[in-house]
């Protein structure tokens, strides 16, 4: 019998499990290991940039509602598909005071992020980490096409 070929779904899900494997030494609970498997984008920020829960998705809110701005509407579709939570983001970096209105461009982003208590070297970071995983889950045509909105 063949084995079955993982859909793109399934792939991002196990990347994304494997991301969070260095943290299930240091997980708390099971309910800290089972997060990192059901939302992977987050548990990667919050290991690689040392950013706690808020943060993370608080910072991908407003990195979402910038490219939302800057995108066409098919565009950020092709970004959220590979998000499924994106809608729940925007309304977390609302909801912790990160957006309250328009971002506009880069600098209405790195303040939005301030706001969320990021120290400065994690701002530099947050963007290229973001990209790099978008990148890799969705090919470098959706990687530089958000490049491009979040100048």
């Amino acid at each position: 019998m063949k084995p079955r070929q993982l859909n793109r779904r399934e792939v991002v899900v196990l990347l994304g499990a494997l991301a969070a494997l260095p943290m299930v030494g240091q997980a708390q609970s099971l309910k800290d290991m089972a997060g990192a498997l059901k939302d992977p984008l987050i548990a990667m920020l919050k290991n690689k940039l040392g950013i706690n829960d808020n943060q993370a998705q608080g910072g991908m809110g407003s990195l979402l509602t910038l490219a939302k701005e800057k995108m066409s509407g098919g565009d950020f579709g092709k970004l959220t598909k590979l998000m499924p939570q994106a809608t729940k983001y925007m309304d977390t970096a609302k909801q912790l005071g990160a957006v309250a209105g328009p971002l506009k461009n880069a600098l209405g982003l790195n303040g939005a992020l301030s706001k969320l208590g990021m120290k400065t070297d994690t701002v530099k970071s947050f963007v290229p980490t973001v990209t790099d995983y978008v990148g890799q889950i969705g090919g470098d045509s959706v990687k530089n096409m958000l490049l491009g909105a979040l100048k």
